[in-house]
């Protein structure tokens, strides 16, 4: 008798193993999605480097030139960008996110972290003919830093985007 029972106890114990209910993990995109603010506009001042009128000013450019050549520019500010490694993977994942997400579709994707001391452009594949990687490094290097090491970050952006401008008309 004691040996049934026994036997029924531990049936019961490892059938409940096999149907008890597990906490999935969640994947790392959900994850990183948290990272990502909800909604987004042309200027995104996450770091709060630049004042109002600043935004407002790069905002009306990029307004202007978006209704004009339908090129969407998004700029962010970031003062992290945990759990990512390098600012280009950040980016990269922001694009899918903007994508996949909200279904946004920027032209171009402009990242400053000023905390980092590091700034990425990423430019989607229909423009590389226009603008390429090699393009966006010479103007972050000829025109944004001379301007962020002077600490003027609005005059860095502002030089940026109307060189992409430039070579995007």
């Amino acid at each position: 008798m004691k040996k049934i029972f026994f036997i029924i106890t531990i049936t019961l114990f490892s059938v409940n193993n096999f149907f008890a209910q597990t906490k999935k993990e969640t994947s790392t995109s959900s994850a990183t999605e948290n990272v990502f603010a909800k909604s987004y506009n042309n200027v995104n001042d996450f770091e709060k480097i630049l004042n109002p009128d600043q935004t407002n000013s790069l905002n009306k450019t990029l307004n202007a030139f978006e209704k004009k050549t339908l090129y969407k520019i998004l700029i962010i500010t970031v003062s992290s960008i945990k759990p990512y490694n390098d600012i280009y993977e950040y980016t990269q994942n922001l694009d899918k996110y903007l994508d996949s997400n909200l279904r946004l579709r920027p032209t171009i994707i402009i990242v400053l972290s000023k905390q980092l001391r590091q700034i990425q452009i990423v430019g989607e594949e229909s423009i590389r003919y226009k603008f390429s990687d090699n393009e966006a490094k010479e103007i972050v290097s000829g025109f944004a830093v001379p301007e962020f090491k002077k600490g003027d970050y609005y005059k860095g952006l502002e030089v940026t985007v109307a060189e992409i401008i430039k070579k995007l008309e």
